[in-house]
């Protein structure tokens, strides 16, 4: 499979998402959609609510859900299709 880059690690303990500070970074959500995206900046993000498919151009699609850490590469451009509406925490690099 070609993830692209895209790092996952699903269901963290709460102890590492509180050290790595997640309750203090930006919320963002958004409606059931298809868009496409472009990652200016290296992102890491934790789903709190959820489900949707990133399918990076070239590569194969990656269906994510709640209590997912991710972190999508720098560059990497890809269409984003959410299956149900999504709220993530996120931060850039």
């Amino acid at each position: 499979m070609n993830n692209q880059g895209i790092l996952l690690e699903r269901n963290p303990s709460p102890m590492k998402l509180e050290v790595m500070g997640v309750e203090n970074w930006g919320i963002w959500k958004k409606e059931k959609s298809t868009f496409p995206w472009t990652y200016a900046q290296q992102e890491t993000c934790y789903i709190t609510r959820g489900r949707f498919v990133v399918t990076p151009e070239g590569g194969e699609p990656m269906e994510f859900q709640r209590g997912d850490l991710i972190t999508f590469p720098a560059g990497m451009k890809c269409t984003w299709e959410i299956l149900e509406d999504v709220e993530k925490y996120y931060d850039f690099q």
